[in-house]
Parts: C-alpha cells; sequence; structure tokens
C-alpha cells in the first residue's frame, strides 16, 4: 500500500456512554496529555513564543494547560475521552 493510499479507520466508540466519573478522570487524562507534549517539546529543546516557528523551535502552548483556550484543551479532552472510550468498548473495566 502507497502511503497516499491510507485511509484512517479508528474503532467506532459513538455507542459508548462514559459515567461522570470516567468523564472527570477524562479532563486529569487530557492535562496530562498536555504536560506529556510540552515535556517532550522542551526536552527537545523548544520554548514558549506567540507563533509557532518550527526553525526557533517556539510553541504558543507551551504554557500550564489551565491557561490553554478552551479550543486547545478540547484537542486533549478528545484524544482522553476517545480512549476512555475505546477501553470501554474493549471491554475493559476501569475501577478505584
Amino acid at each position: 500500500m502507497k502511503k497516499e493510499d491510507y485511509i484512517p479507520q479508528p474503532i467506532d466508540t459513538t455507542d459508548v456512554v462514559l459515567p461522570k466519573e470516567l468523564i472527570e478522570l477524562g479532563e486529569v487524562i487530557a492535562k496530562n496529555v498536555h504536560e506529556v507534549w510540552a515535556a517532550g517539546r522542551v526536552k527537545d529543546g523548544w520554548t514558549y513564543g506567540m507563533v509557532r516557528d518550527d526553525v526557533k523551535k517556539t510553541h504558543p502552548c507551551l504554557i500550564p494547560y489551565e491557561e490553554l483556550t478552551e479550543t486547545e484543551k478540547d484537542y486533549d479532552r478528545r484524544t482522553a475521552l476517545q480512549s476512555l472510550r475505546l477501553m470501554v468498548k474493549l471491554g475493559f473495566k476501569i475501577s478505584i
């Protein structure tokens, strides 16, 4: 298969309804997703900048999660909640 022929096929989790507790966990995971991403960028020499610049290695999202716009937070939330939905869809149980 050629790279340009790739068609993403994520597992459909639209039928999964997460309980309130897992949605709350999703926010914690979303914050951690951002922290892991930011730590990786910093390790690679990136710093905060008003605009993303791949040459200067600056990025406007190298700030605490709480200071991100809701749009930026939603990117991390979607990742976290989709991962939780997939775990439930695959039959995993999450307990405390």
